[in-house]
C-alpha cells in the first residue's frame, strides 16, 4: 500500500552508514555477520529507532548499496547511495545522491569523474574541495563535511577556506552544539555559531550528527543520526531542507517536544465544503487559494464548531452570514479532532451541526460534559479585518492583553469578584433593613402623641371603665402569634419531608462493575432504613401538627366569642360616657379604645426598632471590613500586574512597549453618574470625574459629607453639580462604592527598521498596517492553544511581514499550532509551513484534494503556491529581473 504524505515532519536520518565489509576492511574488526544478516540487522535497528533514511557512504565503492536497498524497501526505509571522499586539501566529505540513481553511473562518476582510486579509496584525490562540491552539485547530489572536528576534518585542520565555500551546506559534528564549548577552547563552537571571524559565512552551515556506522548497533547512538523535516522522505525534499536549516534540520539532542494543543483534523459534511477532510500539522499551517475559494469559510467553520464568537460587531455579522450561507442551507456539520493540552494531551472530537450546539466526545466516542472552551481555553481565531477592529477598540485591546496577565491576576480577580458580590448582597440587606426600620420608625414616632391623647381620656375618668381594652388587644396579638407558630412548624415538617435522602443514585446499574459494590449496597440499605425511620417520625409529627391546627382553630373561635362578648359589654359602658366637645359617649369610647389598641400594638416595636438598628450597625461594620479588603486586594493586584507587565515587556523587547495604569479608565464612573439622572446636570458638568484621582469608595464618602465637601476638592466641581450629587440616595452611593474601574492600556510599536535606534509610537498614531503589526506581536506570544488568522496581511505591508512577523512566527510555531489563510507568500514559504493546503473550487463546491496538501518541498505544492501567491513562474521571473535580483 502506497503511503500518503500531506504534511512536513521531522524524519530520522542516518547519513554515514557503511556496508557489512567496512568494519573488517578499514577497522580490522569483524562483526561476524554475513551480508544478508548485517543488512537485516541494519533494517531491524532502523525500525526500532525510527530511522527513515539511510545514507550509504563507503570508501570507493557503491556495490553493496543495492542489497541494502532491497532489504529496506519493503519497510518504507529510503536509501541514498553515496560515498566518502577526501579532497586534495585532505578534507573529508560524504557525498549522497538520489534514491533512484543508477549505481553504475554513480560508480563511474566516483572513479572517473572525481578520481577516487578504488585500490586506495581513502587517499586524497587530485581535486580541491571546491571542484568536488561543484561536481556533486552538478550531478544533483548533496555533500557535507564529514567528522569536521576529527583530525581529518575541516575544522581540526583549520581549513577556513573550505569551510567558507558557498557550495558547502552542512558539516558533521560529534554531538550537541553546546558540547563543542569544551573542546579547542571553544573554537569549534564559535565557528559553528558563525562567530569566528576567519570562518564567517553569509549563511551559516547546517550542523548534523552522522557518526560512522560500522555495525548495526552503532545506529542506536544519539550522534549516529539527525532529524530532517520533509513532507515525503525523499532526496529532493532532503536537499531542499538544507536551504532552510534553522527550521528543517535538528540534532537528536534538540528534538522538538510539542506539548501544545492542536486541531488535528477537520472534516465537513454538507454545505459548500462538503467532503473536506484534512489533517493539520502541529506547527504552522497555511491555506491558500483564489478569492472566494473557501479559505475564509474554512476558518469560520472551525470557529463555529468550537462555539467561539468574534469580538468585533462587524466580524460577528460576517461570521454569522458566512455560516448561514455555507452551512445553513443543508444543515451541514463540522467535525474537529482536538488534542487538548489542558486535558493532558487527551484527544476529543468536537462536532456541531448547523442549528445545534457543539457536542464533545472522547476517543471512545462517548459524549463527555466538557465544552470546547474547556478543551482549548485560550484558543484564538481572527477573521478578515478583525485584527484591525481590535486596534480601534480599547476594550478589545484590554481583553487581549489580559490574556498574558491572567495567570498572575486570576487569584486577585477571583477575590475581587467575591468581595464585590458580598458588597452587593450587604447593600441589598442595608437597603431592605433601612426600609424596614423606616416603617417601624414611622409607627414609633406616633407613640408619644397617642400616649398624650390617652392621658387626656384618662382625665375624663375613662381609664377604669376601659381598662380591659389593652388586655383584649394583647390576647388577639398572642393568639395570632400562636397560630403563626403552628403554621411554621407544619411548613418545616413538609420541607423536611421533601429533603429526605433518595438512594436511587446507588442503584444496581450505577454500582455495576464497581470493585466495592458490596459496601456501597450496604450504604444504600442504611440510607433506606434511615429514610423509612424518619418518614415514620415525620408522619407522626405532621399528624400532631394537623391536630394542633384543629385545636387552635377551636380555641381561636372560643377566644373570638369571648372578645366579642367583651366588645358588647364595652358598648354598654360607652353609652354611659357623657357627651364631651360635641362627641357622643360612644364616639369618645371608640376613640379611646382605638388609641389604647394602637399603643398596645406599637409599644413592642420600640424593642424591634433597637434590634433593627443593631442589625444595621452590624451590616455597616461588615461592609466597612469588606471595603477595606477591597482596597487591600486592589493594591495587591496592582503590584502583581506591574510585575507581570515587566515580564511581558521583556518578551516584547525591541518590538512593543506596554504600559498599564491600573484602574485608569474612569469612563465607567462618568457613565454611572450620568445614569443617576442628576437634575439639570449633563456630561460636561461631570467631566471632572475623568481627571480626579479619587477611588469610587472615596468619592462616595465625599458625596455623603455634602456639597461643601465636594466643592472643597480641587476638581472643578460646580455648585449645581455638588447640590445634585449631595441629593443622591444612599442606595446609589453604596452602588458607587462597588464600581469596578478597568485598567488603562497603552501600546506602542517600535517603528524603526533593522538595527536602527528604537523609535516607539502609540497605537493611535500608527498607520493601519503598523497598528495590526502591534496586535500581531501580542498574538504570537506564548500560548498552548491554536491561533487561527484569516488573511492577516490585508492590513500589513510586506516589509513588516518579512522583517517582523515571519521571523517571530518561525520561533513561535515550535511551541504552538498556527493556521493562516493567506495570499502572501512570505507566511507559508519563509515561515516554512509544515502543511500547505490549496483549495480547489467550482461554483458550488470547494475542497482541498490530497494532492493539494503538503509542504513547500513537494513539487506540486511549489507549482500551486507559485501560481496562486506569485502569479506563476513567468510573473515571478519578470519581477525578479525588474528588481535586478
Amino acid at each position: 500500500m502506497t503511503a500518503t504524505y500531506t504534511g512536513a515532519k521531522f524524519w530520522k536520518c542516518a547519513l554515514q552508514v557503511n556496508p557489512y565489509r567496512y568494519a573488517e576492511t578499514y577497522r580490522s574488526q569483524s562483526h561476524g555477520l554475513s551480508e544478508e544478516a548485517y543488512n537485516q540487522q541494519l533494517i531491524d535497528t532502523c525500525l526500532e529507532e525510527g530511522i527513515k533514511i539511510l545514507g550509504i557512504a563507503d570508501h570507493g565503492s557503491v556495490e553493496d548499496v543495492e542489497a541494502i536497498r532491497r532489504a529496506a524497501e519493503p519497510h518504507g526505509i529510503v536509501v541514498f547511495p553515496g560515498f566518502e571522499i577526501a579532497s586534495s586539501e585532505q578534507a573529508h566529505f560524504v557525498c549522497l545522491f538520489p534514491e533512484n540513481m543508477d549505481l553504475r553511473d554513480l560508480h563511474g562518476q566516483m572513479t572517473v569523474g572525481l578520481g577516487i582510486n578504488t585500490q586506495n579509496p581513502e587517499a586524497p584525490v587530485h581535486k580541491a574541495a571546491q571542484e568536488i562540491l561543484q561536481k556533486v552539485r552538478s550531478l544533483g547530489g548533496f555533500a557535507f563535511a564529514a567528522h569536521a572536528t576529527n583530525d581529518d576534518g575541516v575544522l581540526k585542520q583549520r581549513l577556513h577556506n573550505v569551510w567558507r565555500l558557498s557550495d558547502l551546506t552542512a558539516a558533521q559534528i560529534p554531538g550537541p552544539v553546546e558540547g563543542l564549548k569544551k573542546t579547542e577552547s571553544g573554537f569549534f563552537y564559535k565557528v559553528v555559531r558563525n562567530k569566528e571571524e576567519n570562518y564567517k559565512r553569509e549563511k551559516p552551515l547546517a550542523v548534523i550528527n552522522s557518526r560512522d556506522i560500522e555495525t548495526p548497533e552503532t545506529l542506536r547512538h544519539p550522534s549516529a543520526s539527525c532529524l530532517v523535516k520533509m513532507t515525503k522522505p525523499c532526496f529532493a525534499s532532503f536537499k531542499q531542507a538544507f536551504l532552510d536549516p534553522d527550521s528543517r534540520i535538528r540534532l537528536n539532542s534538540d528534538a522538538p517536544q510539542h506539548h501544545a494543543s492542536s486541531i488535528e483534523r477537520i472534516k465537513v459534511v454538507g454545505g459548500y465544503l462538503n467532503g473536506l477532510d484534512i489533517v493539520l500539522a502541529d506547527h504552522l499551517n497555511a491555506v491558500i487559494g483564489g478569492r472566494g475559494s473557501g479559505k475564509s469559510t474554512l476558518i469560520e467553520c472551525i470557529r463555529f464548531a468550537l462555539s467561539v464568537q468574534p469580538l468585533g460587531r462587524s466580524a460577528l455579522k460576517q461570521h454569522k452570514a458566512t455560516i448561514e450561507e455555507n452551512l445553513g442551507k443543508e444543515k451541514a456539520q463540522v467535525f474537529l479532532t482536538v488534542r487538548s493540552s489542558t486535558m493532558h494531551g487527551r484527544r476529543f472530537t468536537v462536532s456541531r451541526r448547523h442549528g445545534d450546539s457543539s457536542v464533545v466526545k472522547d476517543e471512545s466516542g462517548t459524549i463527555v460534559p466538557f465544552t470546547p472552551s474547556e478543551l482549548l481555553p485560550r484558543f484564538e481565531c481572527f477573521g478578515q479585518n478583525e485584527i484591525y477592529e481590535i486596534t480601534q477598540e480599547v476594550n478589545d485591546q484590554r481583553r487581549l492583553l489580559a490574556r498574558f496577565l491572567q495567570s498572575s491576576d486570576s487569584d486577585h480577580e477571583a477575590r475581587l469578584t467575591g468581595i464585590r458580590k458580598e458588597l452587593a448582597e450587604i447593600r441589598q440587606s442595608i437597603v431592605k433593613a433601612n426600609q424596614q426600620k423606616a416603617e417601624i420608625e414611622a409607627d414609633v414616632e406616633q407613640l408619644p402623641k397617642l400616649e398624650a391623647k390617652a392621658e387626656h381620656y384618662k382625665s375624663l375618668g375613662l381609664e377604669e371603665k376601659l381598662k380591659i381594652v389593652p388586655f383584649l388587644e394583647k390576647e388577639q396579638q398572642l393568639s395570632t402569634k400562636a397560630k403563626e407558630d403552628v403554621s411554621r412548624i407544619y411548613d418545616a415538617i413538609e420541607y423536611a419531608r421533601e429533603g429526605l435522602p433518595d438512594s436511587t443514585f446507588l442503584s444496581d446499574n450505577a454500582l455495576a462493575n464497581l470493585p466495592d459494590a458490596g459496601i456501597l449496597r450496604q450504604q444504600r440499605a442504611t440510607l433506606d432504613k434511615l429514610r423509612e425511620s424518619v418518614e415514620r417520625l415525620l408522619e407522626e409529627a405532621i399528624n400532631s401538627a394537623r391536630l394542633a391546627q384543629g385545636e387552635h382553630q377551636a380555641l381561636e373561635a372560643a377566644l373570638l366569642e369571648k372578645v366579642q362578648q367583651q366588645e358588647v359589654d364595652l358598648e354598654k359602658h360607652f353609652k354611659q360616657i357623657p357627651e364631651s366637645q360635641g362627641k357622643s359617649g360612644r364616639e369618645i369610647g371608640n376613640d379611646y379604645k382605638s388609641i389604647l389598641q394602637a399603643i398596645e400594638r406599637i409599644q413592642p416595636k420600640q424593642a424591634k426598632l433597637q434590634q433593627r438598628q443593631a442589625h444595621l450597625d452590624a451590616l455597616w461594620s461588615e461592609r466597612q471590613g469588606l471595603l477595606a479588603a477591597l482596597g487591600d486586594t486592589l493594591s495587591e493586584r496592582a503590584s502583581t500586574l506591574k510585575q507581570a507587565l515587566k515580564r511581558l515587556q521583556r518578551k516584547l523587547k525591541g518590538k512593543l512597549r506596554l504600559d498599564m495604569k491600573v484602574e485608569g479608565d474612569r469612563k465607567p464612573l462618568l457613565d454611572f453618574l450620568k445614569n443617576c439622572n442628576l437634575e439639570g446636570i449633563g456630561e460636561k458638568r461631570l467631566a471632572w470625574v475623568l481627571e480626579c484621582d479619587a477611588s469610587p469608595v472615596r468619592l462616595a464618602n465625599i458625596i455623603r459629607n455634602g456639597r461643601d465637601s465636594l466643592l472643597e476638592q480641587d476638581w472643578g466641581v460646580v455648585p449645581t453639580a455638588a447640590d445634585a450629587l449631595a441629593r443622591l440616595p444612599e442606595s446609589k452611593l453604596l452602588e458607587l462604592e462597588e464600581l469596578s474601574l478597568p485598567d488603562h492600556v497603552t501600546i506602542e510599536l517600535n517603528v524603526a527598521h533593522d538595527d536602527a535606534q528604537e523609535q516607539y509610537k502609540p497605537l493611535e498614531r500608527l498607520s493601519t498596517g503598523q497598528q495590526c503589526t502591534a496586535i500581531l506581536h501580542l498574538l504570537l506570544l506564548d500560548n498552548q492553544d491554536p491561533l487561527i488568522l484569516d488573511q492577516p496581511e490585508d492590513n500589513l505591508d510586506n516589509a513588516f511581514i518579512a522583517e517582523r512577523i515571519v521571523a517571530e512566527l518561525r520561533k513561535a510555531k515550535l511551541d504552538r499550532q498556527f493556521l493562516f489563510a493567506t495570499h502572501n507568500a512570505n507566511i507559508p514559504v519563509f515561515g516554512d509551513a509544515e502543511w500547505i493546503g490549496v483549495f480547489a473550487a467550482d461554483d458550488d463546491q470547494a475542497t482541498i484534494p490530497e494532492q493539494h496538501q503538503g509542504a513547500i518541498d513537494l513539487p506540486e505544492i511549489q507549482r500551486l503556491s507559485a501560481d496562486i501567491l506569485e502569479g506563476g513562474r513567468n510573473a515571478f521571473d519578470q519581477r525578479r529581473l525588474k528588481y535586478g535580483f
